[in-house]
């Protein structure tokens, strides 16, 4: 049996946009705490002999800007803030008598001077150090959406396609090769069928499902959540209703419910016969369910560095978590050897955890865990979570158990062979759309479709219009960034709505302006609209060879794709 850890990397578009406390400074600390350590890990196991086939999805927002010019510029000015809090912390810490808080102090000096030696190492280029990584078979690497956007409630075919399209562009860009593997959005998932998801929506009878994008973009695999395997329908050898693998149709305790799919298989997912496939790895509750949680699992222990109390001036986090209902000003401070134990301890667990179900997989002709996170919990919301992974990789090295591999490598040993048309849904709360579409957010959506309407309405006569080009080409830029699923989901939690708000409505009063520059009786202002598109790719400086895919996107929309 296969294990496959996946990790899914992403940030919105931040460089440009200030710095504290949703500019690069979030960029800055999630790369501190998550990437750098991450790449740290990798080149550690590398050199123990260690294999880790991890799966790592990075989205290509992400990645254009960990490429950006301005990010070495950031990170160096984050690394220099980090250690001058560290020498002011410690010097407060002695002249209040504070001992056990001078030591911590010097072990944040040590950790950021490591991290920084280990960023000068790669030039400042963690995509190549990553892309290294992956030209070695030790991890696979998964292109996404362009800027993470919430697929399935974009109104327009050519807005899916061109969020695809540009995220496989810019992987063969940054990373030198196409992608096989897709993290869709949020686990986003529309099956093939009428589409109005609210009644500001337009009605549009029988759309593509999204596994049609997904292979049409070249894309071989996605990931769900087990829910909505479970709530899909199995289809038989020529996609009609039915259970090709053998199993039963109506589960055996309660024949009235169908029969629960297995999240430890591989399913071909297809609306219709004669269609491309790509492949649906489905997440494992059980595997994942003690990492996710910081209540009761792993990273609500004691010993763990405590995320939500920080000391201020400087950003220091000095406390453990001592007890997750804890008043922040009882907890007690940090000890790192102890929570090192601990993730040491938490991998053992882990991997109990895995061999357990490996069994219990094996009785019943299973062949895979996949356990998917977000990169980001791993080091920044759980400090010692990127040790945690490292640990793992070790105990399965030196003990057995399931066999990690990333998931190319397992659909090449076991392809899937059982077909499924799967539900709707994501693995967002409540398992739907209500995260990212909700009273809180109907506002965005309002806004987008029309926006998406006139835009994909423009661009044939935009695009034959060389003059056009770059008020085009930034167009689609603010097009893609406003589809950024970042700003519903800010919007839901409440923990920055008013920024995401603005971040929101920028972008669309960009593209609004950009739209109004090519219409028709626009033409004599067409230069002064130049120099502002100019100035808006100063800002929002992403995706620079937009416009030949932007042009093979507009003119491939297909009757096979829209029917």
């Amino acid at each position: 049996m296969d294990f496959i850890l996946t990790l899914h990397s992403h940030l919105p578009y931040v460089l440009n946009h200030g710095r504290w406390p949703h500019g690069s400074d979030w960029l800055a600390e999630a790369a501190v705490d998550t990437y750098l350590p991450l790449v740290e890990a990798l080149d550690t196991l590398e050199h123990e002999g260690v294999p880790s086939p991890m799966t790592i999805g990075v989205t290509p927002v992400l990645a254009n800007q960990l490429a950006h010019p301005a990010f070495g510029t950031e990170l160096s000015a984050f690394f220099t803030q980090r250690l001058e809090a560290c020498d002011e912390a410690a010097a407060a810490f002695g002249a209040n008598g504070e001992e056990d808080l001078i030591a911590l102090a010097g072990f944040w000096r040590e950790r950021f001077r490591r991290l920084r030696r280990v960023f000068e190492r790669y030039d400042g280029d963690l995509v190549q150090a990553l892309r290294r990584h992956a030209a070695s078979g030790r991890i696979e690497l998964l292109s996404s959406a362009a800027t993470h956007g919430f697929l399935p409630l974009l109104a327009r075919e050519e807005s899916i396609a061109l969020q695809l399209a540009v995220g496989q562009a810019e992987h063969l860009r940054l990373f030198g090769q196409h992608a096989v593997g897709c993290w869709v959005p949020e686990c986003a998932y529309r099956p093939r069928g009428d589409w109005q998801p609210d009644a500001e929506a337009p009605f549009v009878p029988d759309r593509p499902g999204l596994e049609e994008h997904l292979a049409r973009a070249g894309f071989g695999f996605f990931f769900v959540d087990a829910h909505l395997a479970e709530a899909g329908q199995p289809l038989g050898l020529y996609r009609e209703t039915g259970r090709p693998d053998g199993l039963p149709l109506t589960d055996p305790d309660d024949p009235r419910r169908p029969a629960r799919r297995s999240p430890y298989r591989t399913y071909e997912v297809a609306p219709r016969a004669g269609r491309p496939v790509v492949t649906a790895f489905v997440r494992d509750p059980e595997a994942t369910r003690q990492v996710w949680s910081r209540h009761g699992g792993f990273p609500g222990d004691g010993g763990y560095l405590e995320f939500h109390k920080i000391r201020f001036p400087g950003g220091l986090k000095l406390w453990r978590v001592t007890s997750p209902d804890a008043d922040l000003g009882l907890k007690e401070p940090y000890e790192p050897n102890t929570a090192r134990a601990r993730a040491w301890g938490h991998a053992g667990h882990m991997h109990w955890t895995l061999r357990q179900r490996e069994e219990r997989a094996r009785r019943a002709g299973e062949s895979v865990i996949v356990a998917p996170f977000d990169t980001e919990l791993f080091g920044h919301w759980w400090f010692e979570g990127v040790d945690f992974v490292a640990d793992l990789y070790r105990r399965l090295a030196a003990y057995g158990g399931p066999a990690p591999r990333t998931a190319s490598r397992h659909l090449a040993w076991r392809p899937a062979t059982v077909g499924i048309a799967l539900g709707s849904g994501s693995w967002g709360a409540n398992g739907d759309y209500s995260m990212w579409l909700n009273p809180e957010t109907r506002w965005t959506w309002a806004r987008i479709w029309p926006l998406e309407e006139r835009f994909w309405s423009m661009m044939p006569a935009a695009l034959a219009d060389p003059e056009c080009d770059e008020i085009t080409a930034q167009a689609a830029r603010e097009l893609l960034l406003l589809q950024s699923s970042d700003w519903q989901f800010i919007i839901s939690t409440g923990a920055a709505g008013d920024y995401a708000t603005k971040r929101f409505n920028e972008h669309a009063e960009a593209l609004t302006e950009l739209l109004d520059a090519l219409e028709p009786g626009a033409r004599r202002t067409r230069g002064a609209a130049r120099e502002r598109a100019r100035a808006l790719q100063q800002t929002d400086d992403v995706f620079p060879n937009i416009l030949p895919v932007l042009r093979a996107t507009a003119g491939s929309r297909e009757a096979a794709l829209a029917r």
